[in-house]
């Protein structure tokens, strides 16, 4: 089988196409990274996912290469409904369900021979991290998380960059998405739109299908020109990826208004949380939002010079000495 990763390949670490169930029956697909010495001893363990719209070919496939690196056993899964995991319709998503995925990684990892189920922690990127917060709150399984250019996605979705929605565009966007699923049920079908809904300069909704196919010069907006450097140029573009080739189905963001994530973000205490972001992100705030909703332990740490995309592929910028020091103590 054709491998489709879209970063560099370390030879030396073993790669196992893997399947578990989550609790609600569905089926994830992940790739297990093994360390080289993996079957000499019981080992910690990461699970990672993200970002939101993306596969384990692209950014959580890099990370958990890096970690069998640095010996842990690690597992980097397509999230329910997107990639290759099962879950019908496609490209939808849930705060509740995606949360899950989190912890039904920790029961497959917890199963292996090879790893040792009271050190294991999960490593979550972007859109993905506040499922993951919100995971570990509950789930005392997870001995310790990290987070890279976090998003809170039930904050974003339902109250706009930097909460810039007012009250009557957030009316506007239930309006839509309640409208939509009049069209989506009387067609049989379900739409593709955008999860996080833009007003055009007549206060009207875009119903956009997803990143442009090309960046023209009136497209002057920076944080999109970042995602698309990302998802839509050979960096990494992958054809299973709903942020390379489409978009979330239009009434995803149903969920969202009603599922706020990392309510509980205290209850992860006393187990350590480390929350990675770039200096010049746009999404800065959300990872310096959750360090001070946190209890101790927890550490934020922002990387000189780095955009939110940098921390999903630039491994002279994602800082991963700080997290082989973060899981190596927090996870003994």
């Amino acid at each position: 089988m054709e491998d489709t990763r879209v970063f560099e390949i370390y030879p030396e670490i073993e790669m196992q196409p893997v399947t578990f169930k989550n609790r609600f029956g569905i089926t994830l697909a992940g790739h297990l990274y093994l360390p080289t010495d993996y079957k000499n001893k019981q080992s910690a363990a990461i699970v990672v996912s993200g970002p939101f719209g993306a596969v384990k070919e692209q950014s959580s496939g890099l990370y958990a290469q890096e970690f069998a690196k640095m010996g842990f056993v690690s597992v980097a899964f397509d999230p329910s409904y997107t990639g290759e995991s099962s879950g019908s319709p496609r490209n939808v998503a849930s705060p509740d369900i995606s949360t899950e995925d989190f912890s039904a990684g920790v029961d497959f990892l917890g199963l292996l021979d090879y790893v040792d189920r009271e050190r294991i922690g999960v490593m979550a990127i972007c859109g993905l991290s506040g499922m993951a917060l919100t995971a570990a709150g509950t789930d005392k399984r997870i001995k310790a998380i990290a987070t890279a250019s976090m998003y809170d996605m039930s904050r974003s979705v339902s109250r706009g960059y930097q909460d810039s929605y007012t009250e009557a565009e957030r009316n506007k966007i239930m309006n839509y998405i309640s409208q939509q699923r009049w069209e989506d049920a009387e067609s049989g079908t379900y739409a593709v739109g955008p999860h996080e809904v833009m007003f055009d300069p007549d206060g009207n909704v875009i119903k956009s299908k997803g990143l442009p196919e090309k960046l023209t010069p009136e497209i002057d907006n920076p944080i999109l020109h970042g995602f698309y450097e990302y998802y839509k140029t050979p960096r990494g573009y992958h054809p299973r990826s709903i942020n390379s080739t489409t978009a979330w189905t239009a009434t995803t963001p149903f969920s969202f208004f009603n599922f706020p994530l990392m309510t509980n973000i205290k209850e992860i205490s006393p187990r350590p949380i480390m929350l990675i972001a770039g200096e010049n992100a746009h999404s800065l705030y959300y990872s310096e939002d959750a360090y001070k909703a946190a209890d101790e332990p927890k550490e934020l740490v922002v990387v000189p010079g780095a955009d939110h995309c940098a921390l999903y592929d630039q491994k002279d910028k994602i800082p991963f000495e700080k997290l082989d020091e973060f899981f190596t103590k927090n996870l003994k």
